[in-house]
């Protein structure tokens, strides 16, 4: 008990030490932000699970694409009478806003067309310009400057957005350099009220991005140019006019990994996110570094209440569940964080594991110590396999349902008679040591040897359901060892080799320990098995080597065939008579006295 109080103790300093180091490692990883890359990357994959929204209706984008260069057949900038062209051919189908991606700073060399597109943008009423160069106070040269701008009765907003990791554009800032991004701008204009810029601050709102590239509904410029689409199409919707077209190097990489966006569908999705009242929004730094603290305790928190394998296993499924809760908790809106929660709950993990593995081995080594004093070595292998159950295993005496075999070599004690003891010692080990290896390779206890007497116990002292069936192998696997021994006798010229007895016995026994503190040594005592010494003994004088007992016979899964009854014979120390099975002998040995009688005990 003192022994596994210290591993104890060991224990819990050791998951207190792994408690403290992965809380430490998620406190520097979310103050350095080391690790926000590979959290941008999480949020990617879950756009990806939750899979694409439903298309929103409320934006559309008409796209400058291959189509537009083949059907035009202009180089871009296209001219302004294009543009104007087709800013009156979208204004005349009434949508609630046109939101124009192409950056009109400069003069052209077509001045009527110039006027033109400024004299359309002021009939639609409802025109978005997109600026890229912004100077102080959010002035832009779009239309030449502010006044030009008032008579157009256009709104400009800044058609930027901030890069993240690898260039995506996953965040819409409330401005840029001073000036509303086109999105805001867009969406302030359409709907006559102020976005909540609260929900904009640091980097930004999250873009709730409806699907992967091309996801948005879709004009090609060209043909709303020329007028070729139906009536209705941009109706009450916001339209996005901008390039899409590869070689216009308008494309990024998106929180969608399918691809690179085009920023008119980039901008056509931050316009939905902000009508939608930008439904995703994250936890925040501080419940993030709680949330991360939480998890990086947790097994820990486990290891000190329950056994290791379990508390490894719940700390494994926690980590599963948190994921499974982050793309719930995703598909709500709320994003929380899994990067640096799961590096700590799996550090803490792999720390409560590597504790787990030093104090097995602690209690390994202290088991073999104390058991190797009294207990064979094929028990103390057992014992250590179950050495995390420290119930199932006791050191005192328990009482066992177990079989007991005894085994007598018949005339060795003639035979060691005028031979050099070397001699004898060298054929007694061989002997045992076939022996031994038949029982312990039947998960036999080897309990004692008794000159070249052995008595072994199945079932004890660790408990198990089939100890009958294998008691009986190992004696039948004895007598063909005795075999191969006899013929080894022969080859050496010793004489032909011996006979011996085996006696079996099934029943409870007390399992443990005798002896002193000094010595100690394991045995398996009680009337089971005196009956087992017993039946060994009464195969002398019969042509049989091996006695069972009914208990054991009744025990067997499959009993053999080649097992006889001879009924009830009397047994010394028992009133009643013991119902005996005998393994029948391939032949009868010339000299050998005939079976015993029934209710008759051998001489």
């Amino acid at each position: 008990m003192r022994r596994r109080a210290t591993t104890r103790r060991l224990r819990r300093t050791l998951l207190a030490g792994v408690a403290a180091l992965a809380v430490g490692l998620v406190v520097l990883l979310e103050l350095t932000g080391a690790l926000d890359r590979a959290e941008l990357s999480t949020v990617d994959a879950r756009f990806q699970v939750r899979g694409a929204r439903a298309v929103p209706d409320d934006v559309m984008v008409v796209g400058i694409d291959d189509t537009t260069f083949s059907e035009l057949d202009q180089r871009f900038p296209f001219s302004r009478r294009t543009f104007a062209r087709a800013l009156r051919e979208v204004s005349d189908d009434h949508p609630r806003a046109i939101v124009y991606d192409v950056e009109f700073a400069e003069q052209s060399d077509d001045v009527v067309g110039d006027n033109r597109l400024v004299l359309n943008t002021r009939r639609a009423g409802n025109v978005v310009l997109s600026a890229t160069e912004v100077g102080k106070g959010g002035k832009t040269k779009i239309f030449g400057g502010t006044e030009a701008q008032r008579f157009a009765r256009a709104t400009v907003g800044n058609g930027l957005l901030p890069e993240g990791s690898s260039g995506a554009l996953r965040r819409l800032p409330y401005a840029i350099d001073g000036l509303r991004t086109l999105s805001v701008a867009t969406v302030e204009r359409v709907t006559h009220r102020p976005v909540d810029r609260s929900r904009m601050r640091g980097g930004g709102a999250w873009i709730d991005y409806s699907g992967p590239p091309g996801h948005v509904r879709y004009a090609s410029f060209s043909r709303v140019a020329r007028g070729r689409f139906k009536p209705g199409t941009f109706r009450n919707r916001i339209v996005v006019i901008g390039a899409v077209a590869p070689s216009l190097q308008d494309r990024h990489p998106t929180s969608w990994p399918a691809g690179e966006m085009a920023g008119p569908e980039i901008h056509a999705n931050a316009i939905d996110t902000l009508l939608r009242g930008l439904p995703l929004h994250d936890t925040g730094s501080l419940a993030d570094l709680l949330i991360a603290i939480g998890l990086a305790l947790l097994p820990a928190l486990l290891g000190l209440r329950l056994r290791p394998f379990v508390a490894l296993g719940l700390g494994a499924g926690a980590a599963v569940a948190y994921v499974v809760v982050a793309q719930i908790a995703f598909g709500r809106g709320l994003i929380l964080p899994v990067t640096v929660p799961l590096i700590g709950l799996a550090v803490a993990l792999v720390g409560a594991l590597f504790v787990h593995w030093l104090t097995a081995s602690v209690e390994r080594a202290q088991t073999r110590d104390l058991f190797s004093r009294f207990v064979p070595d094929s028990v103390v292998a057992q014992v250590l396999e179950r050495a995390d159950t420290e119930d199932d295993v006791r050191l005192g005496g328990e009482m066992l349902t177990a079989t007991v075999l005894f085994s007598d070599l018949r005339g060795f004690t003639s035979f060691a008679e005028g031979r050099e003891p070397s001699e004898v010692i060298g054929v007694l080990n061989r002997y045992l040591t076939e022996m031994s290896d038949a029982i312990l390779d039947h998960d036999g206890t080897l309990v004692a040897y008794m000159g070249d007497g052995i008595m072994a116990v199945f079932g004890a002292p660790i408990a198990s359901g089939d100890h009958a069936d294998k008691a009986l192998a190992a004696a039948r696997e004895m007598l063909d060892r005795l075999e191969r021994f006899n013929a080894w006798m022969r080859e050496q010229g010793m004489g032909d080799g011996f006979k011996m007895g085996i006696g079996l016995n099934t029943g409870d026994v007390m399992s443990g320990n005798v002896g002193s503190s000094r010595r100690l040594e394991y045995t398996a005592i009680g009337d089971t098995t005196n009956t087992a010494a017993r039946l060994e003994g009464m195969t002398k004088g019969t042509p049989y080597q091996l006695f069972v007992a009914d208990a054991t016979h009744t025990r067997l899964h499959d009993a053999p065939a080649d097992l006889e009854s001879l009924d009830e014979l009397e047994v010394r120390g028992r009133r009643a008579g013991t119902k005996v099975w005998a393994l029948r002998p391939v032949a009868t040995v010339p000299g050998d006295v005939p079976a015993a009688e029934p209710n008759h005990a051998p001489s």
